[in-house]
């Protein structure tokens, strides 16, 4: 068995003069990429590198162009032209090359009007197939069977053998998207136009099309994120729309508790797992920024989490960060009082957000007005939609524990000055200076090794710094001689391979032409990393010895990670080492209930003083129920008292609640640790049990006695367990490229609902 990596790389050319000879002519910028890595048996140990560039340019109503398809066995340190394998057909940017998700074997490309090359064999070979409609869309995988392909033109059209032979299984469709096991979802329009939202119907069929079912009426939009099913949909009060979640399918819904929008406005799911969301809800008005609510375990009932969190109206830039390096931790940026734009970062999964902190080794820029407000600021999304000098967006990789790396700026708002590289290694908790100006940057090695080119667009360059301890030393090597005009860096995702290419161009006084360089950094870091060379590190935590300290959500994480003074390499094989245990919850973890947010710098949750004094009902399940809370919902064991009549349970109760319930759980979770079959196991497990038994016990009678007066409660699910039994099973969040969504991975950021259609 080997263990294989299949590459693709998608790339632009612009600013091109047509040659007819094979060189790759002209200025050339990234597109887009996608590399798949996929052990496969019975293959040679090749690194396979396709890259398609393209040159196109409007002509009245079409486009015209060239495209060139090159293949590397040899991870790009050299490249064959395989154009004639697809018959010197141009590949519209725009469609480029699609990759199987759970099959990197199988290749797609094609110009996407009457016919498409299909490739089995990692791009050995490409067989030709005739199409019998024209798409409008790129063609899409099944996420669980690579030889199901869906498409739309104006008609739904799927294939069931890799694009041999296809059928129209609805007229009219709008919107389509892959659901779990084999259901797709589409939006289909009634009267023939997908112009007419709001009218739309969504329809769910799980069976390729034989038996297709309306799930839902009057759509705007619909998103998938987790197990939640989302549709945007008109209230019948005007413009008015209301956001619908179901968990089965769409075979029931519930609306969820967040305030309405108008046709100026729009929904947009930030984030999503299986146990939760990040919603966005735009203010009234082209102000640019609106509020973060943070939603249940069903997807119902939301509580606010961030104001005035920024989201341009016009081209939906947003700067909200999953730090999938480190459980918990989200950054993004909010439009201030004075219209400044500000960094901020929750370590709690939106429970509280607070300014980044300072980097110890730099000063305030002088575009601060109050240097005693200085803080680091990120430069996001929104940073490169203003055009400024900003080549890459915040990175960071779950395998490379609590690493951040990123451009930012030190002020008090993020500053439109020339900015520089930092680097976080605790998950956002403390920064250091890493680079000065703008660069190109890529995570290798598991984090044990970090590469870095200096971008310029008037200069060319023939240096890549490298770190091997984090960011706080670099180094750097001379990778060419004739320096060139750097276009890209691209490394394989995941942040396993120890290679990473560099993509330019050398400039003469005729032409132009492409030139890569592959680096392999296993011939600087020769030693594979031993035992010796990991120390024990607790995440969310200053001092690993504070018994206290570190606890997030219901749960501490322990890891190995490499020292910093270790010059080794973890390898593709590297595994992430954590050690989960249950801890007592704090106030801190309850995150606030609807209807209730937490001021700056407090634990306490307080009352919206727009829903003051108002009866909080909402309908679930068909049902109008009516919420009684004291403004408290806990993060990790989501409990939401719902009993008519009764008093809200008061800040003492809340913390008997977050006794009784961690109690529960840090039992049960000593009992699944110990081992059955040891003997000296029974003493321990008759005590655990017993223990818990009483707990129990002592929960119903005060509850029922003190905080119901006798009425039985209600609750939601407990989902804290699943969480810390799922972290310790499968370590962090697995990358966004595995399409997981079970075990709390954050898997969805998907558009508003203005451009779900688009």
């Amino acid at each position: 068995m080997f263990s294989v990596s299949y590459v693709v790389w998608f790339l632009q050319t612009w600013l091109c003069t047509l040659n007819a000879d094979d060189t790759l002519k002209g200025l050339v910028h990234f597109n887009k990429w996608c590399m798949v890595h996929f052990p496969q048996a019975n293959l040679p140990s090749w690194q396979v590198i396709l890259a398609l560039t393209t040159f196109q340019v409007p002509f009245f109503m079409v486009k015209l162009g060239q495209s060139k398809l090159y293949r590397s066995e040899d991870y790009g340190k050299s490249f064959q032209d395989v154009t004639g394998l697809i018959n010197n057909t141009f590949i519209r940017s725009e469609f480029g090359i699609a990759i199987s998700p759970n099959n990197s074997g199988k290749v797609m490309s094609g110009d996407l009007k009457t016919r498409i090359f299909v490739s089995e064999d990692f791009g050995k070979s490409f067989t030709d197939r005739n199409l019998p409609f024209n798409p409008l869309t790129q063609i899409t995988y099944n996420p669980e069977n690579s030889s199901v392909l869906v498409v739309l033109s104006n008609d739904l059209w799927l294939s069931e053998d890799f694009g041999v032979n296809w059928k129209n299984i609805h007229r009219m469709v709008c919107l389509v998207k892959w659901g779990r096991k084999n259901t797709i979802y589409f939006t289909a329009s009634l009267n023939s136009s997908c112009s007419d939202r709001g009218m739309l119907e969504l329809r769910r069929t799980t069976n390729y099309g034989k038996t297709i079912k309306t799930v839902a009426s009057k759509i705007y939009s619909f998103g998938l994120g987790g197990r939640f099913l989302f549709a945007s949909v008109m209230t019948g009060k005007g413009t008015l729309r209301t956001i619908h979640v179901s968990v089965d399918q769409g075979d029931s819904w519930n609306i969820a508790q967040l305030p309405p929008v108008g046709h100026e406005q729009f929904y947009s799911i930030l984030a999503a797992n299986d146990e939760m969301v990040f919603m966005h809800v735009d203010e009234p008005g082209d102000t640019g920024f609106g509020t973060i609510y943070v939603s249940d375990d069903r997807g119902t009932v939301y509580s606010k989490s961030l104001e005035r969190h920024l989201y341009t109206t016009t081209g939906g830039d947003t700067d909200f960060t999953n730090v999938t390096s480190l459980r918990g931790v989200f950054i993004t940026s909010i439009l201030a009082e004075d219209n400044s734009v500000q960094s901020v970062v929750s370590f709690d999964q939106g429970g509280e957000w607070v300014p980044l902190q300072k980097p110890a080794n730099s000063k305030c820029d002088a575009t601060a007005k109050d240097p005693d407000k200085c803080s680091l600021h990120i430069h996001a999304a929104y940073s490169t939609s203003q055009k400024l000098n900003i080549p890459m967006l915040p990175l960071t990789e779950p395998n490379a524990v609590g690493l951040i790396i990123a451009h930012g700026s030190v002020g008090d708002a993020i500053s439109v000055m020339r900015p520089d590289v930092y680097v976080s290694d605790d998950g956002g908790y403390t920064w250091i200076k890493a680079l000065d100006g703008p660069h190109h940057y890529a995570i290798l090695d598991s984090g044990g090794l970090l590469v870095a080119v200096e971008h310029s667009v008037t200069n060319p360059v023939n240096k890549i710094k490298f770190s091997t301890d984090e960011g706080q030393c670099w180094n750097e090597y001379n990778f060419t001689k004739d320096p060139i005009f750097f276009t890209g860096l691209a490394s394989e995702p995941g942040a396993r391979s120890m290679n990473v290419s560099i993509w330019g161009y050398r400039d003469s006084y005729l032409s132009q032409y492409w030139t890569s360089f592959t680096i392999d950094f296993k011939e600087l870091l020769t030693r594979t990393c031993g035992d010796d060379d990991y120390v024990q590190w607790l995440a969310h935590s200053d001092d690993i010895s504070d018994p206290n300290d570190g606890c997030l959500l219901g749960y501490k994480e322990k890891f190995l990670r490499l020292r910093k003074d270790s010059v080794c390499w973890n390898g593709r094989d590297y595994i992430i080492n954590t050690q989960p245990t249950p801890c007592l919850c704090t106030l801190d973890d309850f995150m606030c209930d609807f209807g209730y947010y937490r001021k700056e710098n407090s634990s306490e949750c307080v009352e919206q003083p727009d829903l003051r004094d108002k009866v909080l009902e909402f309908c679930l399940q068909g049902k109008e129920e009516q919420l009684q809370t004291s403004g408290y919902a806990d993060q990790s064991v989501v409990t939401l008292y719902e009993a008519k009549g009764a008093a809200p349970p008061s800040p003492i109760h809340v913390q008997v609640y977050v006794f009784l319930y961690c109690h529960f759980l840090f039992c049960l979770l000593l009992l699944s640790q110990v081992d059955n079959k040891a003997s000296k196991s029974v003493p321990v497990v008759i005590t655990v049990v017993i223990v818990l038994i009483l707990s129990i016990a002592v929960g119903v009678v005060f509850v029922k006695k003190y905080v119901c007066g006798g009425r039985f409660l209600v609750h939601r699910y407990s989902v804290l367990q699943q969480h810390v039994e799922a972290n310790a099973a499968d370590g962090i969040d697995e990358p966004l490229e595995t399409n997981h969504t079970q075990n709390g991975k954050i898997e969805f950021h998907d558009d508003s609902d203005e451009d779900l259609l688009e």
